[in-house]
Parts: C-alpha cells; sequence; structure tokens
C-alpha cells in the first residue's frame, strides 16, 4: 500500500466547527447522537489528491451519504457487524454506554444497515478482526489497479510501443 499518512482528530469549539460548516469547508460532517462532532475537512481529500495518496475515511452512513453527493466516483465500503448479538456484546464490553444508550446506538446501526445498500458500493462482514482486513485490502488494491486509475499508465506503455 501507499504510504498512509494520519490525519488525527483536531479539537475545535462548537463554535469554530459551526463556522467551518458554513464555510463549506467539509467533505462531510455530522452531529452524532447530539453529544460530538465531527467532519473530515476537504483539505484533506485536496492534499492527499496532491500527493497521489488515497484518503480513507471512517464515517458513518450519513457522512458516506455525503461524501457520495459530492464526488460520485469515490468508493465506499460498508463494514457489516456479523449480527444483532454480536453487536450488542462489542457495545457492552466496552463498558461505556447505559442500556439505553446500547438500545439506541442498536436503532441507529439497524438503520444504518438498511440505508448502507443506498451509499456503498461493497460490504465486508466483521466477523473475523484479520480476514476483515484484508477483504478492504483487497478492495483498496483491485481499484487501484482498475483501468480507470492506471489509464495514465497505460498510455506511457502504449507509447512505448510507438502508437
Amino acid at each position: 500500500m501507499q504510504d498512509e499518512e494520519d490525519y488525527s482528530e483536531i479539537e475545535t469549539t462548537e463554535a469554530e466547527f459551526d463556522a467551518m460548516v458554513a464555510r463549506g469547508e467539509f467533505l462531510e460532517y455530522a452531529r452524532v447522537f447530539g453529544k460530538h462532532s465531527y467532519g473530515t475537512p476537504i483539505k484533506w481529500l485536496e492534499e492527499s489528491r496532491r500527493r497521489g495518496l488515497d484518503l480513507v475515511l471512517e464515517i458513518d452512513v450519513q457522512g458516506a451519504a455525503q461524501v457520495k453527493q459530492k464526488l460520485p466516483e469515490s468508493v465506499a465500503i460498508f463494514i457489516l457487524p456479523p449480527s444483532r448479538e454480536e453487536l450488542e456484546r462489542r457495545l457492552r464490553n466496552r463498558g461505556q454506554d447505559a442500556d439505553e444508550e446500547i438500545a439506541r446506538r442498536l436503532s441507529k446501526a439497524h438503520e444504518e444497515i438498511v440505508a448502507s445498500e443506498k451509499f456503498y458500493d461493497f460490504c465486508v462482514v466483521n466477523d473475523d478482526v484479520e480476514r476483515a482486513g484484508k477483504e478492504a485490502q483487497a478492495i483498496v488494491l483491485a481499484l487501484r489497479c482498475s483501468s480507470a486509475r492506471r489509464r495514465d499508465r497505460v498510455k506511457k506503455v502504449l507509447a512505448s510501443f510507438g502508437g
């Protein structure tokens, strides 16, 4: 895989975040569960393009919908839990949420799974983290080898044949 850059979370105040939204500085953004605001600055996309790198986003369905609207050529991979029961087990094992929060997260997960077909190009079931990671990597590798992405390379090879 190409060089990877970690675009860590950037802390902003709510007012700064709202101003960035108003100025159209996000590729996608969301307010999650009424507690957290997050977004992907457009400058990260511009920088990754300038450097010839892939930009991989870890976003929810709402974010994927926004990205697909702005960049229809983008590729989205939905990471699916193996079952509702397993997702609930994972949420409970984190020990961070009360029962009502877990119920809300499970309801939201159901909505997102239903909506996933609209916005995602691939689906990876995360029942085995190593295999799921390899599947996601295989998707990215296949995309990098697509004729559309390799068009410039094909032209250079064709030119070496004198035509």
